[in-house]
């Protein structure tokens, strides 16, 4: 056995406690959720304070070959803003995880306007309106494709490993497991308890850390904690 096949078997049984009983795994990862799991991590994987000028992101490359120790099938849903360079993003992401896997439709901008005490540490492009300042916050939800293509690919997998916190998927859990699927939620932060009693397994995202962030250098003037898109 290879020093490879050692590492996929030790994460698989050591760290995150996936045994032969989860069968066939389908990976959908929720990346519009995932990409601010580490936003306000100031440590790096072995707890070593990262300089102000930088931060942790998600690196794709490493994302890909984390959830392939696990699955065979791993699908990518993610917004795509014209108005950026984020079609670069996607095509880097199409690159890694394969054109046919990577899913994604152009970002709705909503206003959010600014109270008072939010502007002094607002790092987001502001505008104004006859109501106020506010900024543009991007939207772009994928539950009802995610659903739709886990319900259509079912009888492909049996277990779906669901990288996101997003509550809304809780009637998605909730009808695998009484169609005999198993779920394994990656989450970050919070999750409620009705998704929690709906998954068999349950990931925290700083457990896998060491497996899938880079740090990178912060944008000139961005703050420490934000989100810095």
């Amino acid at each position: 056995m290879d020093l490879a096949e050692l590492k996929k078997e030790y994460v698989i049984a050591q760290e995150l406690g996936i045994d032969a009983s989860y069968g066939r795994i389908l990976t959908v990862i929720d990346f519009g959720n995932v990409d601010y799991w580490f936003e306000e991590d100031r440590q790096d994987a072995d707890n070593t304070a990262i300089p102000d000028d930088a931060k942790l992101t998600i690196n794709l490359q490493k994302l890909k070959e984390f959830t392939s120790l696990f699955s065979e099938h791993v699908r990518f849903y993610y917004g795509h803003d014209p108005q950026n360079d984020s079609l670069r993003f996607i095509m880097a992401a199409k690159n890694i995880f394969g054109k046919s896997r990577v899913f994604t439709k152009p970002i709705q901008k909503v206003r959010h306007h600014l109270k008072a005490d939010e502007i002094p540490t607002n790092t987001r492009t502001t505008f104004a309106d006859a109501t106020g300042i506010y900024i543009q916050l991007p939207k772009c939800n994928f539950d009802v494709e995610i659903a739709v293509d886990t319900i259509r690919l079912k009888e492909q997998y049996d277990t779906l490993a669901l990288f996101s916190s997003d509550a809304d998927f809780l009637s998605l859990a909730r009808y695998l497991r009484k169609n005999d699927r198993k779920v394994i939620l990656f989450k970050g932060g919070h999750i409620t308890s009705d998704l929690r009693r709906e998954t068999d397994k349950i990931v925290n995202a700083q457990n896998i850390k060491r497996h899938i962030v880079q740090i990178k250098k912060r944008k000139p003037g961005a703050r420490p904690g934000s989100a810095n898109r």
